[in-house]
């Protein structure tokens, strides 16, 4: 195969691809439909013309035997007469009338003949575009319905390019998401592991806190063992001394009830 041939073919392949995908078939309907109504009109126009030439036809053939009656008059006034050559000139006369009337009613047969085909043509097509026209609306609905349901189905299943670019959308959002949450996962590992440290200026990791507690732990021994050296040097804190004196009167008053009593 040569290269023009080749050339050729893959150009003829990639039109017909290309006016396949363009081509609408509701559009080529209507415009298959609107064919068949210019071919019917064209029928029509067709049947009026040849109405015509025979209603045309049979005025000359009415005036041609108005004529030749009018003729068949004259010679019988002629002869009447005396006249016997006008007589014969009026009949031959006559007789070149009949002939024409002869081939003007042959024409006749002949359109009126013509005439009834196209009629009969006309109202069969005029069926066949009814019928066609009813089909054409049936698939028209068919497909419409189709190419929706397809929409749907499309946006349902996310295969559609509206429904492929809003997915592509979430799964960046998503992503991004994802992304910043492992960010913040990340630094707050840092911080709790001294790596990093805290915006506010204050340690938030964990041997910090244990550092903390066990000073505060230190801080209560410390305060213990200073009360216990106060209590065993007879030195009482203020807020002991004041609960030992009320233990004491409250222990007094029971004595001096029992010397009472005795």
């Amino acid at each position: 195969m040569s290269i023009m041939k080749r050339m050729s073919m893959i150009f003829r392949a990639k039109a017909n691809k290309a006016l396949d995908k363009a081509e609408d078939p509701r559009e080529t309907l209507d415009y298959s439909y609107q064919r068949q109504l210019e071919m019917l009109q064209k029928v029509r126009r067709g049947v009026a013309d040849v109405a015509t030439s025979r209603k045309r036809v049979e005025l000359q053939a009415t005036q041609l035997q108005q004529q030749s009656e009018k003729l068949q008059g004259q010679a019988q006034q002629a002869l009447g007469a005396g006249r016997e050559d006008l007589a014969r000139e009026a009949l031959t006369r006559r007789a070149g009338l009949q002939t024409q009337i002869a081939d003007l009613q042959t024409q006749h047969a002949q359109l009126q003949g013509e005439e009834e085909k196209l009629t009969l043509a006309s109202q069969r097509l005029q069926a066949k575009v009814e019928s066609f026209r009813t089909r054409k609306e049936t698939i028209k609905a068919t497909y419409t319905a189709a190419e929706a349901q397809t929409k749907i189905n499309e946006a349902f299943s996310g295969i559609s390019e509206e429904m492929g670019d809003v997915g592509m959308a979430i799964q960046r959002a998503e992503d991004k998401t994802a992304t910043m949450q492992a960010r913040a996962g990340a630094i707050d590992e840092l911080i709790a592991s001294g790596a990093l440290e805290d915006s506010s200026g204050q340690p938030n990791d964990d041997i910090t806190r244990e550092l903390e507690q066990l000073s505060a732990g230190q801080n209560v021994d410390a305060e213990i063992a200073a009360m216990k050296a106060q209590l065993g040097s007879g030195e009482k804190p203020k807020a002991i001394e004041g609960e030992s004196g009320d233990a004491a009167s409250g222990q007094t008053q029971p004595k001096a009830q029992q010397e009472g009593q005795s």
